[in-house]
């Protein structure tokens, strides 16, 4: 036997029959495998015919070919982290429709792999809060990477057993908000509660919870961080936008943000800003805005008129 015809066979493990005439450099006895062949004796290698055994590399060329894949990566998102089984209705994976019998036999299989679904108790809490998570953070309109960041913070509740005693939908909203406050994102709690299915003080006592229990990284956030947000609501100019951030940035400066709720205070400079660029706007409008009353908005811009007139020029 040639030892073309062994490279042409591609064994997948080494067969003891399988040698070929004697090596050219020793005479010795030449065996194939799965990836060469060589010598037994010296280790000269003769042919090789490597087979890829490794996943299948996504292929960026634009051929218009299209591999069959194995599924969706890993994600913190699902209580099984994506590997759960889902069984098909009407059509097979080529999307040709199934006959009648072969439907209700899979509507049987489904109803069996719903009631199997879950392991445990702890298993059904945690995909009913992932689920809510993913509620909330479809509702606010944040990105995925926030959104993965909510189900690890839910995810990391759950294993310190904060969830004994507390309601699973508020913990679920007070992971959403405490990963905006780790990314510094301008959220109030009051927005995020508006697409909440509990009340306001269940989610603070959740994430008050979730912030000493574990650590989280949050800062307080700056007056700057609302400007934007409020101005973009209330449709002014960018003139504005700018003036009003320069005001917050001397207000967080000279200390006039310490102590005061930072969404009031930027209401204020975005007030003060407004009228120095002549735009009229009402003082119970930028409240509503910046979700404080209009009271406190009048309060923070009387505080904000005592800065320099012209420091925001410069």
């Amino acid at each position: 036997m040639a030892t073309s015809d062994i490279s042409e066979r591609r064994f997948d493990e080494d067969v003891p029959g399988a040698t070929t005439s004697s090596c050219p450099e020793c005479s010795g006895r030449v065996r194939t495998n799965a990836v060469e062949t060589s010598c037994e004796d010296c280790g000269l290698v003769l042919d090789e015919t490597p087979i890829d055994h490794g996943p299948e590399w996504r292929s960026f060329e634009d051929d218009g070919t299209e591999p069959e894949r194995t599924g969706a990566p890993i994600t913190p998102t699902r209580h099984d982290r994506g590997l759960s089984t889902e069984i098909g209705r009407k059509t097979d994976a080529k999307g040709n429709a199934l006959p009648g019998k072969k439907r209700r036999q899979l509507g049987r299989l489904r109803r069996e792999h719903n009631r199997g679904r879950w392991r445990s108790k702890a298993e059904r809490n945690l995909a009913i809060g992932l689920s809510e998570v993913r509620r909330v953070a479809s509702a606010l309109d944040v990105s995925d990477s926030i959104h993965d960041q909510s189900c690890s913070l839910f995810r990391s509740a759950q294993n310190e057993d904060l969830l004994r005693g507390r309601s699973i939908e508020a913990m679920a909203v007070a992971s959403v908000y405490a990963a905006c406050r780790c990314n510094r994102l301008p959220w109030t709690i009051a927005e995020v509660c508006e697409v909440s299915r509990v009340s306001r003080e269940r989610v603070e006592n959740a994430y008050r919870v979730l912030n000493q229990e574990l650590g989280l990284p949050a800062v307080p956030p700056t007056p700057r961080q609302y400007v934007p947000r409020i101005v973009s609501d209330l449709e002014l100019s960018d003139e504005t936008r700018r003036s009003a951030e320069r005001l917050a940035e001397r207000a967080e400066g000279q200390g006039l943000a310490n102590g005061r709720n930072p969404a009031g205070v930027a209401a204020g400079c975005l007030y003060e800003a407004a009228r120095r660029n002549h735009e009229d706007i009402a003082q119970r409008k930028v409240g509503e805005r910046a979700d404080v009353s209009a009271m406190t908005v009048r309060e923070r811009w009387r505080e904000i008129q005592s800065l320099d007139s012209g420091s925001d020029e410069g």
